[in-house]
């Protein structure tokens, strides 16, 4: 008795999806790429939003997200950057006037002063977040394109190297002065960084 697999042996990466994508428009392309990640992107909703419905709507939302947002982003590793993209959404969400009036004048939910101290350190944390954002933006072009890769996307000096085609001793410079710059930045918008 023999089994057929119906597993491709040389599957399309993910960045040959992006760029067939982006190419032609097509969005079977897209969504290929999405189903390899559709249960990482429903167990970052889950993580967020405690509630599996919300989940799925969430994980439909994304997806629109991405016909836009993928084209106007240069994506190196692709699930990195979706993990991202899904944190971000969820926070947004949470963060949004209608999510917060539902929490707040829900007549039969009590607030205990746990939820209350947890609702207020992930508005804290999306807040700093955001002005990370802001300083992420002041960096010159080189400095943003090698913090991101470096601490975003995981990506080592020689890999940053490779991809930006910037000299090794220029990526360590790169990174290292652009996370001097955005520790002066978030101090000056009064968050104390430790250390990044």
């Amino acid at each position: 008795m023999t089994f057929i697999k119906n597993i491709s042996p040389n599957p399309v990466s993910d960045k040959e999806l992006i760029a067939a994508f982006k190419e032609s428009g097509d969005g079977a392309h897209l969504s290929t790429l999405y189903q390899r990640y559709m249960d990482l992107v429903f167990g970052v909703c889950l993580k967020y939003f405690k509630d599996s419905e919300r989940c799925k709507d969430a994980v439909m939302d994304i997806y629109e997200e991405l016909h836009t947002k993928l084209r106007n982003h240069e994506v190196d590793n692709f699930k990195g950057w979706l993990h991202v993209l899904t944190r971000n959404h969820c926070l947004m969400q949470l963060r949004s006037p209608r999510n917060l009036k539902t929490t707040e004048f829900k007549g039969d939910f009590m607030q205990t002063a746990e939820n209350a101290h947890l609702n207020g350190e992930i508005l804290e944390k999306e807040s700093n977040f955001a002005r990370l954002e802001q300083c992420i933006e002041t960096l010159t072009t080189e400095q943003k394109r090698s913090v991101e890769l470096f601490y975003l996307q995981h990506k080592c000096y020689n890999e940053i190297a490779e991809i930006t085609g910037y000299e090794w001793n220029k990526v360590r410079s790169y990174i290292q002065n652009g996370k001097r710059n955005l520790k002066m930045c978030m101090e000056e918008k009064g968050i104390k960084v430790e250390s990044l």
